[in-house]
């Protein structure tokens, strides 16, 4: 039997010997396995190719935007139970990132969220790349999907801004946004607490000009955001 089910897995394996009389538990059938040296033998996972990166040439090519859940720890007094969320964008030329506060995750609140930061960045935008998020698109949505754009892409269309969705499922294509979260979580939200909403916005701003747009990073070669931006002005 072994033999002929060779990459059969553990339960698998005793499941179809139980079929043929087989009265041994799963732990003694796995004792009996390993002292004969009759474990399956696993087929190596497939390698994954990651594509080649697309490279950015100038501030404003493409910007990538996402929302995080605010953690409920983190609230406390009159924020206790209420849902406050993070919108984040990051240009890939100079990381230099631009957050703000909402109370809700919505089309509504990514149109303003983009409003606000066409006004904030210096530059032009041309793209901006988001997950598949209900607040961004109707790819996914639960009556089967559909076809007509949200009020977030209607206004990147008037505005002349490209949309880009990164493949499902694979947050990875998001990485700065996904990166610059799991920091936040770390140098922020681990050490921070709201009582308010307002209280909330005011510490996440301050927070970002401070301790991000200003933090030197490996991939800028130890420059700041601010830094490269300021660097790319002075040459056109």
């Amino acid at each position: 039997m072994r033999r002929r089910n060779s990459d059969a897995g553990l339960v698998v394996f005793w499941v179809k010997l139980m079929q043929r009389g087989y009265s041994r538990s799963i732990p003694g059938l796995y004792r009996f396995l390993r002292k004969r040296d009759m474990m399956a033998i696993k087929p190596a996972n497939p390698k994954y190719v990651a594509k080649p990166y697309e490279k950015i040439s100038h501030p404003g090519e493409r910007i990538q935007m996402g929302v995080k859940f605010v953690p409920s720890v983190c609230l406390v007094n009159g924020a206790k139970g209420q849902r406050f969320y993070q919108y984040t964008a990051i240009d890939e030329y100079s990381r230099w990132r631009f957050v703000e506060a909402f109370e809700e995750h919505s089309s509504y609140s990514s149109m303003l969220f983009l409003e606000h930061l066409v006004k904030a960045f210096p530059y032009p935008i041309e793209c901006i790349q988001t997950d598949n998020g209900q607040e961004f698109t109707k790819r996914f949505s639960t009556h089967g999907g559909s076809d007509k754009p949200t009020i977030f892409q209607v206004r990147l269309a008037q505005l002349g801004i490209r949309r880009k969705l990164i493949r499902p499922f694979t947050p990875r294509h998001n990485g700065k946004v996904e990166r610059s979260h799991r920091k936040d979580n770390e140098r922020f939200y681990a050490t921070h607490t709201f009582y308010s909403f307002e209280d909330f916005s005011k510490q996440l701003k301050r927070y970002n000009q401070r301790d991000y747009n200003n933090f030197p990073m490996r991939p800028l070669g130890w420059k700041t955001p601010n830094q490269v931006l300021r660097d790319y002005l002075s040459l056109v």
